[in-house]
This record gives structure tokens, C-alpha cells and sequence, in this order.
């Protein structure tokens, strides 16, 4: 398994390597060390790579356009992937498995002439993406300079390793086979997906007992969480409005993540009913809440899904906005402008979802649906059948 350092693509894929190391296969798991720990808890072997990757401490550091988010993931593989042929030569591997941003487990799959399967992690290409998403959104990095730049550094990489006929953009978003770690619900224009190449195996979260449990208080009645998750959090202003907008709400407990980013100093006095953490044990507070204030990554989608609870979603980047629209298209979520909501408007949203029996009867649907999926036993079947 090949992954890079960033909790939402490390996160969705635990599960099935913990599945697979139980059926008896060896893992080994090449992985920045600053994950290692949480690798290692799965049973697999952790190998560990030096990246150049931007990380979680420093968001900012993807900038702010289109070339500067995507440049960076050539970048690392170029230095990586020298690390990782050294670190398997002698040991390679029967079946490589990687996350849709780990560019060099591709090269290597094709290098030692083994099967290649990605555990892709959030929405999927349709067919007709390119022409109705992709196109657009990169016309424009594409006809300047240091697009162009990028497409010829990436092709000739591509050529120097035996795929020179591969497009680069095939190769990002075109894997030979994908186990796909969103439930089918979440999916945009699902029925266009080719699914000889991704199979919907919908959430693999395991009972997620190593990261604690959450108990509510006694006198709570409902309880919120509100989280934007791992990278993005960055947003002192908005968790103030937040608990301006719950803080002594009758009945209702608040559980307020902030991330690394943010003082709880600078959210002013905190209410009684109000608990502010750097970070929660999410999947544990949302099997037990009545509302989630999200930034609609798909790991928290998915997961407010699994847990039948009434989202408001509040995106920050890249797919964070389809997942936005898909939840309220499933009638399941509202969403807010995180830079623009009041107090007001994130406490009516919440109250209103909370509330509805329409939201909780559609929740439970897609509930029933996602439980069809198969979750991490499909996702582990699906890669053994590759092995045989």
C-alpha cells in the first residue's frame, strides 16, 4: 500500500489493510513516518519515504490556484520514487495498492509487471467528466506557460519509466481498478460511472477503537459537532459565530473541533454547554449526535451519512463543494457559506434538519443503501480476486 501524510487519504484505507493483514497477507505500508504509528496499528509494516509534500501543519502551502495544487504531487513523486524502488528491491510485491496521489506506486506496479489497485477516496470521473468538469476547470493552466511546463515535465517522466503512452491526466484520474471508499449515494451522475474499472464499496470505518471514545453529558438532550476537519481549519472567526449561535442553547451539548491552528483563547468565553477540542474521535461524538456542521470532506460526508445524521455542510476546498451539493440534492444537508453565515442562519439550518422527520426518513434510506455496499470485506474481496 502507497499513500501520502494527510489524514484524509490515509484515514479510509485503514480498515481495509487491517481486513487484509487479518486474512493473512503481509502489508507493507509505504507511508511518510509522521503516520507510521497509526499505519503500524493495523498490523501492516510501515515503510517510510522522506516527502516534499505540503502537510496538515502548513495548509497555506498549496496556494491558491489550480497549478500550484496539483504541481506539488509530480514534484514528490519524482523525489519519492527512487526511495521506494530502493526500499522493496528484492521484496517486491505480489499486488500494489495506492491511494489516487501516490504517482509512483503506479510506476513501480507496471515496473514489477503486478496488478495495480487504487483505493480511491473521494468522488470518481463519469463518463463525460472530461468534457463537462475537467475541461473547463483546466483550460485556461493548460494554455499558460507553466502549465504546459508541467504536462511536458510529466510526460517525460512517464516515458523515462515505460508508460510514455499513458496521458497524464489518464493516469491521475484513469486507475486500471478502483475499490472506491464513498458510498454510491455521494456519487455524482453515478449511472455514467464505469464500474468495471470502480466498484462503490461504500464506507470501511471499523469500530475506530483506537481513537477513543466520546460520551455525551448527562443533561444533554441533543448534541452537535462541529468539525472541518483536518486540513482547512484555519477559521477562528467562524467557530466564534458557532458558538454564538449554540452557546447555552436550551438542550443542546456542543462539541467544537478547531484543529492545530486556532487558540481556544481566541474564541472569547466558552458556555458551559460547549466543548472545544483540537481534535475529537468524530465517528465515536457522530453516533451519538443530532446534527453536523461539516466541511463535507468526504470522509466526514460519508461518515455523517453512516451515522443517519442531518449535516450543514460549509466547504472549504477542491471536492468539498460536489459533496456539498450531493447532500443537499440528497435532501439530507443545507449549505452555508462558512466566511458569510451568521449565527443565525448555522443555528436555523441545524435546528430545521434536526428536526425534520423527511431528513431523518432519507437518512435512513441511504443508511439501508450503504450497508448493501459491502464496506471493507467487499473492498478486500475485491482486491483479492486481483491476486488470483
Amino acid at each position: 500500500m502507497f499513500s501520502i501524510a494527510a489524514h484524509g487519504h490515509v484515514n479510509p484505507s485503514l480498515d481495509v489493510i487491517r481486513e487484509l493483514v487479518a486474512r493473512g497477507h503481509r502489508v507493507s505500508y509505504a507511508i511518510p513516518a509522521s503516520f507510521a504509528d497509526k499505519v503500524a496499528q493495523t498490523g501492516a509494516e510501515p515503510v517510510a519515504y522522506t516527502s516534499t509534500l505540503p502537510t496538515d501543519e502548513d495548509p497555506d502551502a498549496w496556494g491558491v490556484e489550480l497549478i500550484d495544487n496539483i504541481e506539488p504531487f509530480l514534484d514528490d513523486a519524482i523525489s519519492v520514487l527512487p526511495q521506494l524502488s530502493a526500499a522493496f528491491e528484492g521484496d517486491e510485491p505480489d499486488l500494489v495498492i495506492h491511494d489516487i496521489t501516490s504517482y509512483p506506486a503506479r510506476v513501480l506496479a507496471h515496473r514489477w509487471g503486478v496488478p495495480a489497485v487504487s483505493l480511491w477516496p473521494n468522488l470518481v470521473p463519469w463518463e463525460g467528466y472530461e468534457e463537462e468538469v475537467a475541461g473547463p476547470a483546466y483550460a485556461e493552466m493548460k494554455a499558460s506557460e507553466r502549465g504546459q511546463a508541467y504536462y511536458a515535465r510529466f510526460r517525460g517522466w512517464l516515458a523515462e519509466h515505460g508508460l510514455g503512452s499513458v496521458d497524464p491526466d489518464d493516469f491521475v484520474a484513469r486507475p486500471r481498478r478502483a475499490a472506491v471508499l464513498i458510498p454510491r449515494a455521494l456519487q455524482p451522475h453515478a449511472d455514467r460511472v464505469d464500474e468495471s474499472v470502480y466498484t462503490f464499496v461504500g464506507a470501511c470505518q471499523g469500530d475506530r477503537a483506537e481513537q477513543g471514545r466520546w460520551a455525551p453529558p448527562a443533561d444533554a438532550e441533543r448534541v452537535l459537532l462541529v468539525s472541518l476537519g483536518s486540513a482547512f481549519t484555519k477559521q477562528p472567526a467562524f467557530y466564534r459565530r458557532c458558538v454564538q449561535a449554540f452557546g447555552d442553547l436550551p438542550g443542546w451539548h456542543v462539541v467544537l473541533q478547531i484543529g492545530k491552528h486556532v487558540d481556544v483563547s481566541e474564541l472569547g468565553e466558552i458556555p458551559g454547554n460547549v466543548e472545544v477540542h483540537h481534535w475529537v474521535p468524530q465517528l465515536s461524538v457522530l453516533r451519538q449526535a443530532d446534527a453536523f456542521i461539516t466541511h463535507a470532506g468526504a470522509g466526514g460526508s460519508q461518515e455523517g451519512l453512516a451515522t443517519r445524521t442531518p449535516m450543514v455542510a460549509v466547504p472549504q476546498a477542491v471536492d468539498q463543494f460536489g459533496n456539498a451539493d450531493m447532500l443537499v440534492s440528497l435532501g439530507v444537508a443545507r449549505r452555508l457559506d462558512a466566511q458569510t453565515a451568521t449565527a443565525g442562519e448555522l443555528r436555523e439550518a441545524v435546528l430545521a434538519l434536526a428536526s425534520d422527520p423527511e431528513v431523518a426518513a432519507r437518512l435512513a434510506e441511504i443508511g439501508r443503501q450503504m450497508d448493501r455496499e459491502g464496506g471493507t470485506v467487499q473492498a478486500a474481496d475485491l482486491i483479492e480476486a486481483e491476486l488470483r
